[in-house]
């Protein structure tokens, strides 16, 4: 069982590899989607950049408080990816269910403004992270049902370095806002309110919806699944025969998906291997808020630069994401995968046992955005081989959620662990975990037969 290997087609596809050029790397709707991240990625990154030190300092949140909300944060999505995935199969239009979850993200930026209570706070946050849980499915389904198996790496690369884009703008924004503003937090608030509003607007204008996604610029030729001679039969079939078609027309068309058969494809092995493999390892890894707050303790960074912090992750996701994704599509993304957990346990290290020297923010940063461009992307690339089109939203769904929910679980055991012993045990108790579920995710995602890793 391995997470994924190459898809390149053999050397006799390379003349119409090479005649469809760099429209078979990225479809257009990659490019208009990424806008559309990039947007509401500053919209939401303004408000998690000052989130952390909003609740700790302003409302005097524990670790532990600050933990809970932290997990019901990320959590919320997580459950909700499920039911945004499977509508948006069944009702075969992933532009709407994406544009709902957009839309109601957006509406619940202006509520930040009235939230004065842990309550309300807690409850507006909800509502937020709901609306990325509906979005997130049905986007990563667009995007990979417009690309070709062989590239689906170099396309989810491009669409998150366009993400990070908007990650690295975002608290660059809360930055010069709280600076500016006599009432920063609200500004901030306000602001984000305003450009997520413009995300919606791109994304109804300019993203084609129905079977015109499924069409636009997705692969035309040679849809079905490609296989490696020596890829193992993994013994699960898609459900009611539903054949793993990588063609995007497959997404629109046909008779709606039922329940029973998005459940079914917890049947196939592979499918449960990474979504076994993803939960491991996300109950390992701590939250980015636990880790600037780690890193300005640390290294002793005034509270005034702790927005800009989430930059330096923004900045070299931004400038590995697309390099990491071609080369998973080349040397295998199981190897990828690991290596970028490989870098969040180096900064781990860095965190608990190196000086508090001026190098130690770029390069405990350097490895976090390394961990993500080795990951991010290169998990969603990996469902292209595996799960069919028709139900391709509710493959990545099962995969999100598990690994989402997973963290859930890390951020309130991370909060706690942090009150009860403090942050360096804390944070010596996940590396150890990291390290012991890394091996074990090695070793269940390997290849097999004559395929590389």
């Amino acid at each position: 069982m391995y997470l994924t290997d190459r898809s390149t087609p053999p050397r006799a596809d390379t003349g119409r590899r090479r005649r469809r050029g760099l429209r078979s790397r990225a479809a257009p709707v990659v490019f208009v989607l990424g806008t559309v991240s990039l947007i509401t990625d500053i919209s939401s990154e303004m408000v998690t950049a000052v989130l952390p030190l909003y609740l700790v300092t302003t409302l005097g949140f524990s670790p532990l408080g600050f933990g809970a909300l932290d997990g019901v944060y990320n959590g919320v999505s997580a459950l909700v990816q499920l039911v945004g995935g499977h509508l948006a199969d069944r009702v075969r239009n992933h532009k709407l269910i994406a544009g709902l979850g957009y839309g109601l993200s957006a509406l619940c930026k202006p509520l930040l403004l009235l939230a004065g209570s842990v309550g309300t706070l807690g409850t507006v946050l909800a509502l937020e992270r709901t609306g990325k849980g509906l979005r997130t499915a049905p986007r990563d389904a667009m995007i990979s049902l417009s690309t070709p198996p062989e590239n689906q790496g170099r396309a989810f690369g491009v669409h998150r370095a366009m993400d990070t884009t908007g990650a690295m703008l975002g608290p660059l924004a809360a930055f010069f806002i709280l600076r500016a503003a006599t009432d920063g937090y609200d500004a901030v608030f306000g602001v984000s309110a305003c450009v997520a509003a413009l995300g919606v607007l791109v994304l109804v204008l300019f993203v084609p919806g129905g079977q015109r996604a499924a069409r636009a610029d997705g692969p035309t030729e040679n849809t079905g699944r490609q296989r490696h001679h020596d890829e193992p039969d993994d013994g699960g079939a898609p459900p009611d025969g539903a054949g793993a078609t990588d063609g995007a027309a497959t997404a629109d068309t046909g008779p709606p998906v039922h329940l029973r058969e998005a459940l079914a494809l917890l049947r196939l092995p592979r499918l449960r291997a990474l979504a076994g493999c993803a939960a491991l390892l996300g109950l390992t890894t701590v939250s980015d808020a636990f880790v600037y707050l780690l890193l300005q303790r640390r290294a002793g960074i005034g509270e005034q630069w702790f927005t800009l912090l989430p930059l330096g992750t923004a900045v070299v996701f931004l400038l590995l994401a697309m390099p990491v994704g071609a080369l998973a599509d080349r040397i295998g993304r199981r190897t990828v995968f690991l290596a970028g957990h490989a870098a969040l346990l180096l900064g781990y290290a860095l965190l608990l046992w190196a000086p508090a020297t001026p190098v130690l923010p770029p390069l405990v940063l350097a490895l976090h955005g390394t961990f993500y461009a080795a990951t991010d992307g290169v998990l969603p690339a990996a469902l292209a081989d595996i799960v069919p089109g028709q139900l391709r939203a509710s493959g990545l769904a099962i995969v999100g959620t598990s690994q989402a929910l997973a963290r859930f679980c890390c951020s309130l055991a991370f909060g706690a662990a942090w009150t009860v012993w403090g942050d360096g045990p804390a944070l010596a108790g996940a590396a150890a975990g990291l390290l012991c579920c890394a091996t074990v995710a090695g070793m269940v995602l390997r290849p097999t037969g004559g395929t590389r890793s």
